[in-house]
């Protein structure tokens, strides 16, 4: 199981409210305002903090008070500022993370190089504590993995420092690409730059298809009015890890129309391909013919190719596509040497601790092929037995 931080944006998510929730959710807004303290800006700016609500939803409400507002901040000046601060590696890294991915976002809508765009709202002081805020909390929370549900991001227009758009703002949606959004939700833009920003440098993984345990949940509470509570939630909890329980994708053909030897170079193929694994199993369809039923285990992203394949490289005219989870018992490739030459040993940690192994078969086979005077079998058994000696002695 991997700690999980777990946003959900129902109501979008702009950076006083991501600090507003870290906050809630139980990092020390004393140890936040210690780091911020970092950049060297002084009283240029205050964080204040209150309990709000929204709709009856209890939380924290974050206001950044900037004592002059400079909107118009170069990329490299804010870079400067954040590497000076001494910050850790960790936050240092996500916060400028977050800057680069807004600058690339303004330099493709304009048109120019990340390098020598200018911050309009994003470089005005609130957003740079916001930004650098959000870096600090997600580093003091240590999340091995960051979920997030889709993305709200609202209706009607917003005025930007350069003109008036239709929401969400044009970076807003370009940070927003490949990740999940809903439209049209409440009335209004619920979903900032900031917020996007922070979302697309930091999610692993949207709308999570495993087991979510929450421990401690945080709200951060907007300033806004809407249908619904501006609040964005999220949640600390245990989440099984991408190694442990993993979405994959089994596709089946029946083929009984196909000759035996055609089905060799299909399974390499599809081997090439990137399947997970390909087998064939004898069947009795209808009529009693004699038939096989091809299986290929696969990841998500991968079917679609495979099934492709499957459909020009085989008489089928069609094929099941099953989704299904997989757990995986962590593993490590571990070469070791023995009086042949090195061999290659997997390596498995079983869920009470004990460690298993296995020979690699294709090492053992190679070894055997360019042997006279020993087979296979022989061979596998003397270097079976060295590795075993070289466990017992670990």
């Amino acid at each position: 199981m991997a700690t999980a931080l777990f946003y959900q944006p129902q109501c979008g998510i702009a950076g006083d409210m991501h600090l507003a929730a870290l906050i809630d959710l139980g990092v020390p807004a004393d140890y936040v305002d210690t780091e911020l303290a970092r950049l060297g800006l002084g009283s240029a700016f205050s964080l204040q903090l209150s309990n709000a609500k929204k709709m009856g939803i209890s939380g924290i409400n974050v206001r950044v008070t900037a004592k002059d507002q400079h909107d118009h901040r170069h990329h490299s000046t804010i870079q400067r500022m954040i590497r000076d601060a001494g910050f850790s590696p960790s936050i240092e890294r996500r916060a400028l993370d977050i800057f680069q991915l807004i600058a690339n976002a303004e330099g493709k809508i304009h048109g120019i190089a990340p390098d020598d765009v200018h911050f309009h709202e994003v470089g005005a002081i609130d957003s740079i504590v916001d930004i650098v805020a959000a870096a600090i909390c997600i580093d003091y929370l240590q999340p091995d993995v960051i979920l997030c549900n889709p993305v709200e991001v609202g209706s009607g227009f917003v005025d930007c420092a350069h003109g008036r758009f239709p929401v969400p703002a044009p970076a807003t949606q370009e940070l927003l690409v490949n990740a999940p959004c809903t439209y049209g939700g409440v009335k209004g833009e619920c979903t900032t730059p900031t917020g996007a920003a922070i979302l697309a440098a930091s999610v692993d993984e949207y709308a999570p298809r495993s087991a979510f345990k929450p421990s401690k949940i945080g709200y951060g509470i907007g300033v806004k009015d809407f249908e619904i509570p501006n609040v964005l939630r999220v949640a600390l909890g245990a989440y099984h890890a991408e190694d442990e329980l993993s979405q994959h994708i089994k596709l089946e053909a029946n083929i009984d129309d196909m000759s035996p030897e055609a089905f060799e170079p299909l399974m390499n193929a599809l081997f090439d391909a990137g399947a997970a694994d390909v087998y064939l199993t004898p069947i009795v369809m209808k009529k009693s013919r004699s038939a096989q039923c091809l299986c290929v285990l696969c990841e998500t992203d991968k079917a679609e190719a495979l099934s492709d394949l499957i459909l020009n490289q085989s008489t089928t005219i069609g094929l099941r596509q099953l989704p299904f989870s997989k757990r995986v018992l962590p593993r490590h490739m571990r070469s070791i040497d023995t009086q042949f030459g090195v061999v290659r040993v997997k390596e498995v940690t079983q869920p009470n601790g004990r460690l298993r192994w296995k020979l690699e078969h294709q090492d053992v086979l190679d070894i055997a092929a360019s042997r006279t005077d020993s087979d296979y079998q022989e061979l596998r058994k003397i270097i079976n037995k060295e590795v075993e000696d070289y466990y017992s002695t670990r």
